[in-house]
């Protein structure tokens, strides 16, 4: 097919005469290189935010034994980003899993899944903010974290300075992802080395007496077993997605085909093996487990009982940070995306989407509209804080239908993509074996946010966020396809191409 266009050579910087390959003009500054996007991948994983906010649901479902269901989300995402990295390195595009599928399958597909794409960082980022960044950001500074109105300007000031810092320039944005690095790896494996050596010290004079290593498989829930096992592997589930925001930012990568598919399969890994032990460490040093289990913090709980407020003060200012840095990949993302539609035509107002700043380097009008998209949900969200919750719940299933949509287009049209160049990353014999486990294992995931009757709810939003995205299609957007100014190869026909 036409629209698996070969890539040219990846070029550290851009000139008038410079192309993207793929039927574009490069518009970014390649400025971005191995560990800026390692960072930006790292980051918006967050195992330090994934755990702060889910360790309570593990915990409670099925007792410290919950630790153990961390590898097995480990293992999937680890097949899956190993398929997503082989099309980082072959289609190395901003707005990548729109891309991807549009590609692979066609623009119609391509739009499906863009849409479901600005769904969940829409969503996500004001959620992080409002129900997590803002409380934390309370509490540290002494204010009442109970007050609604405080919590508000707390979530719109984060929300803004984090869009700022990538209106500015994507190099700044990078430097807080740089700095988050760090910020991650002391909020999780540092802290939990601390109170687990508190533990080894103290253990014995423990409120439960002092407990050893076996109380790693200790198994605490009053519900059937299998949907207990079900509800606390939703830990790694909730927390190990993501990583693909480095090929958002491809087209500002150097070298994007070879670094971006390293980045993202690092972060995976690194985070993968940070978050296995930081749940070690945080669940020996339990001092108490019904009482842990009742707090609604319990890594906080966890700290405060070894290390004191102080501390503690400290461990929940990283958290915040984390969560910050969060919202500033999240944005830099989420504007890739609607940019990258944009571009081929496929949203309201996309001639003023799809501009670049030639000055700054960054997509500003998508930026500012993923932003306005973002004050608005939050003021839902505190106009009506139960409809809210459900939607950031539907944001735990959002991903894992972007990524099944993008594995079934990948397993339909590999052969055809492998045919048109080498990519910087490819999986050889292995793809198929690879595809097909990292299928099942996305499959048992949907599943398992779909089915229970917990869910049923955000399964809901999602479906009304799909039929959004019908009456847009039906519209406005099918007459653009129709005529040929919508999907890929509509840059080419404005004489926006090569």
């Amino acid at each position: 097919m036409a629209e698996l266009d070969a890539p040219s050579s990846a070029q550290s910087t851009p000139g008038p005469e410079q192309r993207s390959g793929f039927g574009y003009a490069e518009q970014f500054p390649r400025v971005l290189r191995k560990f800026a996007l390692f960072a930006v991948a790292f980051s918006i994983v967050s195992i330090t935010t994934g755990i702060f906010v889910n360790y309570s649901y593990g915990l409670t479902q099925l007792g410290p034994a919950s630790v153990w269901l961390w590898p097995v989300a480990a293992v999937g995402q680890f097949l899956v980003v190993l398929v997503l990295a082989e099309l980082a390195g072959h289609i190395p595009l901003a707005g990548a899993n729109y891309q991807w599928a549009a590609r692979l399958v066609n623009s119609r597909f391509g739009y499906l899944v863009g849409a479901l794409g600005i769904l969940y960082s829409a969503v996500g980022l004001p959620g992080i903010a409002l129900v997590g960044l803002a409380p934390l950001t309370a509490t540290v500074l002494g204010l009442d974290a109970e007050d609604g109105r405080l919590l508000v300007f707390i979530a719109v000031v984060s929300l803004v300075v984090a869009y700022l810092l990538n209106i500015i320039r994507v190099q700044l944005a990078a430097r807080v992802n740089n700095v988050a690095v760090f910020a991650e790896i002391i909020g999780t494996v540092v802290l939990s080395a601390i109170v687990f050596f508190a533990w080894v010290q103290g253990g014995p004079s423990t409120p439960d007496g002092g407990h050893g290593f076996g109380f790693l498989f200790t198994v605490a829930t009053d519900q059937p077993i299998f949907s207990a096992i079900v509800g606390a592997s939703l830990v790694g589930i909730f927390t190990l997605v993501g990583f693909e925001a480095a090929a958002d930012l491809a087209e500002e990568a150097v070298d994007a085909r070879r670094t971006v598919p390293r980045a993202m399969i690092l972060s995976v890994v690194v985070s993968a093996v940070l978050g296995m032990l930081a749940l070690i460490g945080f669940t020996l040093a339990v001092p108490d487990l019904p009482s842990i289990q009742e707090s609604p913090v319990p890594l906080a709980a966890i700290a405060q009982y070894w290390l004191g407020d102080t501390a503690t003060g400290i461990f929940l200012a990283v958290v915040v940070f984390s969560m910050f840095a969060l919202s500033v990949v999240g944005a830099a993302a989420n504007s890739r995306l609607i940019f990258a539609m944009a571009r081929d035509n496929l949203l309201p107002f996309s001639a003023v989407l799809r501009r670049v700043n030639p000055r700054t380097g960054t997509p500003v009008p998508a930026l500012l509209a993923s932003l306005a998209i973002c004050l608005l949900l939050l003021v839902y969200g505190t106009l009506d804080g139960d409809a809210f919750a459900v939607l950031i719940g539907a944001t735990a299933l959002v991903p894992y239908l972007v990524y099944l949509l993008t594995l079934g287009g990948y397993l339909a049209r590999r052969k055809a993509l492998v045919e048109t160049g080498e990519g910087g990353f490819t999986l050889g014999v292995w793809a198929m074996p690879v595809a097909v486990l990292a299928l099942l294992w996305l499959i048992a995931v949907v599943a398992s946010l779909t089915l229970p009757e917990a869910f049923r709810s955000a399964d809901y939003v999602v479906l009304g966020a799909l039929a959004l995205t019908g009456v847009w299609y039906v519209a406005a957007l099918h007459r653009r396809f129709a005529n040929g100014t919508a999907g890929i190869g509509a840059a080419a026909a404005r004489g926006e191409g090569p």
